[in-house]
């Protein structure tokens, strides 16, 4: 595995890259693959050919399991359960919030339902504590 922040080899088990000091696959400027530069745009590394994984791309939920997600949102979405698992802090306690002054919660839990199982829910990575 390489850094695609800078290129650096990296241990599968790395939490971040001991160069750059950026976690682990976060930033799209080298292929995780094989080390090489890739064009911020492209899809698919142009010298191994192994799918280009953008941070932060619609349909990343964090790493974690797509069905688990859609469940806690179904059921604890309302007061952000499933904000707070996928490392947006912030969101969770706005959720939280929002339920208990004036019964937002739902609303707002039941729009990020749609967006998770339509593949359009986007984690920025640079917003996660």
């Amino acid at each position: 595995m390489f850094c695609k922040n800078c290129g650096e080899q990296m241990n599968d088990n790395q939490a971040i890259c001991l160069k750059c000091g950026v976690k682990t696959g976060v930033g799209n400027a080298f292929c995780a693959n094989c080390g090489q530069p890739v064009d911020a745009n492209a899809s698919v590394c142009l010298s191994c050919g192994v799918e280009v994984k953008k941070a932060g791309a619609e349909g990343d939920l964090a790493g974690k399991d797509k069905i688990v997600i859609i469940l806690v949102c179904l059921f604890l979405g309302g007061l952000g359960i499933h904000n707070f698992m996928m490392g947006e802090t912030k969101k969770g306690v706005a959720k939280i919030i929002a339920s208990f002054i004036c019964g937002l919660g739902g609303i707002l839990a039941l729009i990020d339902l749609i967006k998770i199982i339509m593949d359009k829910y986007v984690v920025d990575p640079e917003k996660i504590f």
